[in-house]
């Protein structure tokens, strides 16, 4: 981290644009505990004010790109129990110009599901949907956002005050076995590629499992990693200039796409399982690898990878909470088989009681997980992605719209502007840009 003063705030610059980014009531709230923090220490007269140290972010985050690395895509007319209190995506774009968010990959994203010709179909048909819903957000002026398919699109959608919207690519169940159908999600606009999400699928195993109707259990390893397809999508998406997304893979299979990819990676939304023991978390071992290749990992506000795993007392709770919904008591993530809870109603139960023994959870909790990626592998390595509509959120970055708390959370911890501008987007746009120069297939 790069200190710039007192109460790690820059140091005066430019002023920001003639209509600022909004302020969320929980950021002016925590502000009013001065640089000391709620532990009573008393700032010097040297410290700026609370108000200072607002304005001071409010410039920066108005000046850097802000990108969001991860958000699931909502259909229109479609039930979600994901959505903000207003019945609106956490990324509306309203929500996006409101927080500043300047870009945001929107992710096409499947669950599990039958690996039949039916099942692949039905994979398919959804992401068609989730592209076409995307690229309508786009197409209506009202929402001032564009489609980018290069890193000089994200920039230029930025420099124009447009919202920057990057097609994600998430579950090889779309795909079926076929590697080459990648090629028509390039063409769509995809640039980011994550080939699985809930579930063992033809090319990669999972991090998270699913209940084996046919054997009784649950999966494991299907493939030890990557299956000879995983390392062809992998290889595809290498030739095409896509960036490769690790996120939701199994261990070994991310450690095998370390092996395999010619270009950087990323964690589109991953957090440290050194501090949170939860199978979708990363080890050391992982994120090590992702810092020697060039790539970043994105940390996400989701509150089933932040809690105190060491927390004996919640611990039992959750294990608890468990037994009574039914599903195995072991778990590596308290939400863990939850969709393997037939009844709605007590599906709905049972993520509630896992929802309030982990509390809102906090930008603080999101941003001890950044520290210690920095402290292991650089600033360099560390982003954004928030796994919006579908889990993520925090007391303080609820949605799009709070995302200034996250700038000023940053510049509290003692980080820069131009670490601060890296970890918002700038990490994100050099391996966007790495990846762009990998490219070997024609257009």
């Amino acid at each position: 981290m790069s200190a710039l003063g007192s109460c790690g705030l820059p140091r005066d610059g430019e002023e920001g644009s003639d209509e600022p980014k909004s302020t969320p009531a929980v950021v002016v709230a925590a502000l009013t505990w001065g640089c000391g923090g709620p532990s009573g220490e008393v700032a010097s007269d040297a410290d700026p004010s609370p108000e200072a140290l607002l304005e001071q972010a409010r410039a920066i985050h108005e000046r850097v790109l802000v990108l969001d690395a991860h958000a699931d895509t909502e259909l229109a007319d479609a039930p979600s129990p994901y959505v903000g209190d207003d019945g609106l995506s956490q990324v509306d774009p309203a929500k996006l110009h409101a927080g500043g968010v300047d870009a945001v990959v929107m992710s096409v994203a499947v669950g599990s599901g039958p690996r039949t010709p039916e099942g692949y179909a039905a994979a398919r048909s959804r992401a068609d949907e989730e592209v076409a819903a995307v690229l309508e957000l786009a197409a209506d002026h009202a929402n001032n956002a564009v489609i980018a398919r290069s890193a000089d699109e994200i920039v230029a959608a930025h420099e124009q005050g447009e919202v920057a919207l990057i097609l994600g690519f998430q579950n090889g169940m779309i795909l079926g076995t076929d590697v080459s159908a990648l090629d028509d999600f390039y063409a769509a606009g995809a640039r980011v590629f994550a080939l699985t999400h809930l579930g063992n699928n033809d090319f990669a195993d999972s991090s998270r499992p699913v209940f084996d109707g046919a054997t009784g259990t649950h999966e494991g390893a299907e493939h030890g990693g990557l299956s000879h397809l995983g390392v062809a999508a992998i290889q595809r998406i290498n030739a095409l200039g896509g960036i490769v997304d690790v996120s939701q893979l199994s261990r070994d299979a991310v450690l095998q796409v370390l092996e395999t990819s010619t270009a950087p990676v990323i964690a589109s939304h991953s957090n440290v399982r050194q501090l949170t023991e939860a199978t979708r978390n990363l080890t050391d071992e992982e994120i090590d690898g992702i810092g020697a290749i060039g790539g970043v990992i994105h940390v996400c506000p989701f509150r089933g990878y932040l809690f105190d795993s060491a927390d004996k007392d919640l611990d039992a709770a959750i294990r608890e909470a468990r037994r009574a919904a039914g599903v195995l008591e072991d778990y590596l993530y308290p939400f863990e088989l939850y969709w393997e809870i037939d009844d709605p109603d007590a599906r709905s139960a049972f993520t509630q009681a896992i929802s309030d023994l982990l509390g809102p959870g906090s930008v603080d909790s999101m941003l001890d997980h950044l520290d210690y990626i920095v402290d292991r592998i650089g600033v360099d390595h560390v982003g954004i992605g928030s796994d919006f509509n579908h889990g993520g959120g925090v007391e303080g970055f609820a949605d799009a719209s709070e995302a200034l708390g996250v700038t000023v959370g940053l510049l509290e911890r003692g980080y820069s502007e131009e670490d601060v501008a890296k970890i918002w987007g700038g990490n994100f746009l050099r391996v966007l840009r790495a990846a762009e120069a990998g490219r070997t297939s024609a257009e």
